[in-house]
């Protein structure tokens, strides 16, 4: 079915979606059905989402777990309905939203092709003259005629993502299970959704790798809480996704007694773009950074210093600094001292954390007195490269 072009292929009006969440603990009694379940509460899992998707658009979803993400693709491929507002999809769907959704496992692998490739909407006849490229696509040649169950998740993705791009559809919804995949095969994919996206095909991705949204995805959605927050292009995206990230993981990174203060409040810690002095959370390789730290004294602070630190999200220190050797001027009880640290961002493509504390010098020892929340920024590198920083290299040919 065509769809019009000045016509979005996907939009919701005023979405919301409610679950019932039983709160009683389970209980014997109550499995065994001896008594009511009537301690209950409400889980609003999506709250008045307004979206328009148009005609080729390939649309990124970013949020912590639990921000509703999942939720909203299931709204777009008809697996729940909303429980207020209006969810319109117009022509062909093909969802990607769980490791072998649709496949039955008693059924082989080319039993299974027919069976979802039938439930996408393809004839008999158009499946049996794109069945030779499905399995070739999904390199599961030797293992067609086994019964799925047998099948390694990486087999279920590969083949269930073969059909869905085989059936033609208006809309690909995926949501995270190309993470389960290899390398190569991930690549091929995104190489497939680019040619499918170049010939009208609408996607919305959903992934918790940043480099996939960034890479594929012109325009992305940040939701928090069930509540779209942002909606637009993708650099601007990610910079306020880890925004929320920062707000949202206060508690989960730092208990109160690491943040206890000894002589300083940490007011604010916060990343800004040396060129234009805008506070922002997305950075290119190479880019200069302030790092402004700001601390109101409670107590007199003779020396002080800052100390910074800079880790990949899995926790491994790529750059660590401080001035103890030339403190700041001394500060007075009450005052407040605003302090900033500039350095180039030589890292690859990932996300980072950046920590700063503020200290008391003693000739070469100091004092800890406060340490703010870290913030959590990104980094758009060059393709290809990794590791824990870009060192800038190049290549040539050696010799005359």
């Amino acid at each position: 079915m065509s769809v019009p072009e000045d016509r979005p292929v996907i939009s919701l009006r005023d979405v919301s979606k409610r679950y019932v969440k039983y709160d009683d603990q389970p209980m014997l009694a109550n499995a065994l059905k001896l008594r009511a379940r009537s301690r209950r509460s409400t889980l609003l899992a999506l709250d008045n989402i307004d979206l328009d998707i148009a005609k080729g658009e390939s649309v990124g979803v970013l949020g912590r777990n639990g921000a509703g993400k999942s939720t909203l693709l299931q709204l777009l491929c008809g697996v729940t309905a909303p429980s207020t507002g209006v969810v319109s999809v117009r022509g062909k769907v093909a969802p990607l939203i769980s490791v072998g959704v649709g496949f039955h496992p008693e059924l082989t692998g080319r039993e299974n092709v027919y069976v979802n490739g039938t439930i996408l909407g393809m004839k008999s006849a158009e499946i049996d003259r794109r069945l030779d490229s499905i399995i070739d696509f999904a390199e599961v040649e030797e293992f067609i005629d086994t019964p799925v169950k047998f099948y390694s998740s990486g087999m279920f993705v590969r083949l269930g993502f073969s059909v869905a791009v085989a059936a033609d559809p208006d809309v690909l919804l995926v949501d995270e299970v190309l993470a389960v995949g290899d390398f190569a095969f991930q690549l091929k994919c995104f190489a497939r959704m680019q040619e499918i996206r170049a010939q009208g095909t609408t996607i919305v991705v959903v992934s918790h790798n940043i480099n996939v949204i960034r890479g594929f995805c012109d325009r992305a959605l940040v939701m928090s809480h069930g509540q779209k927050v942002f909606d637009g292009a993708t650099f601007d995206a990610i910079s306020e996704f880890y925004n929320v990230v920062g707000r949202e993981a206060k508690e989960d990174l730092y208990g109160v007694g690491d943040l206890a203060t000894h002589g300083a409040d940490i007011e604010s810690l916060s990343l800004h773009h040396a060129g234009t002095g805008e506070p922002v959370l997305h950075f290119d390789t190479g880019d200069e950074v302030l790092l402004r730290l700001r601390v109101k004294a409670t107590t007199d602070i003779a020396n002080p210093v800052m100390g910074m630190t800079i880790t990949t999200e899995s926790g491994t220190v790529v750059y660590s600094d401080t001035n103890l050797m030339t403190p700041f001027p001394p500060l007075q009880t009450g005052e407040i001292g605003e302090y900033e640290m500039r350095l180039v961002l030589a890292l690859p493509s990932g996300g980072f954390l950046a920590t700063a504390s503020f200290h008391s010098a003693d000739g070469g020892n100091s004092v800890l007195l406060g340490r703010a929340v870290p913030v959590t920024f990104y980094v758009s590198g060059r393709d290809l490269t990794s590791g824990v920083a870009d060192l800038g290299g190049s290549f040539r040919r050696a010799g005359p």
